[in-house]
């Protein structure tokens, strides 16, 4: 009991603050999965369903689209909107590649955009989160301890990342967004 109400304790205040630009909870449901079909992603400007080009979106309009299709488990259509951003070398989007990959069951392909991502800026803590996730999963909890372990040494101790696999190194269960 008294590890339950501990980790409720550390867990709460970090859900409230943003991973790697990622958001701390799940996104809610919009437009994009609500009205449109086939990947596309709704357009304020237009009010109206596109295809996911970065000429007619900006990144982050794509990027809001990749994690609200990863909650929903179209992990195609958060590639397709993956692939219209402009930096395909940007940490974020590796690290939506990786988690994308990941949950398609590609673990190998995902792992290895959660490296880039991390070579790219060893600060993304939502990549380490999301690598030691796909740790966890694997039983390679050592593994999964050293990405908890540098995303403390980022500075991320009081991020969503830390708790989030803070938990799945306690319970087992690991997050889809």
């Amino acid at each position: 009991m008294f590890r339950t109400i501990v980790f409720a304790a550390i867990l709460a205040p970090a859900m409230a603050l943003a991973a790697g630009g990622g958001g701390s909870s799940a996104p809610k449901p919009t437009e994009t999965t609500k009205k449109c079909t086939d990947g596309k992603v709704w357009d304020k400007g237009s009010k109206s369903c596109v295809q996911a080009r970065n000429d007619v979106l900006d990144d982050d309009t794509l990027y809001g689209a990749v994690r609200e299709f990863a909650y929903a488990g179209q992990y195609e259509h958060a590639q397709a909107a993956l692939a219209a951003m402009s930096d395909q070398a940007d940490d974020r989007v590796l690290t939506y590649w990786g988690f994308t990959h990941r949950k398609m069951g590609d673990v190998a392909t995902g792992m290895w955009y959660y490296r880039k991502a991390i070579a790219t800026n060893p600060q993304n803590i939502l990549a380490r989160s999301y690598m030691g996730q796909a740790l966890v999963e694997q039983g390679d909890l050592v593994g999964a301890r050293r990405q908890l372990r540098a995303i403390v040494d980022a500075g991320g101790k009081e991020s969503w990342a830390h708790a989030s696999l803070y938990q799945a190194l306690t319970t087992g269960v690991t997050y889809t967004y």
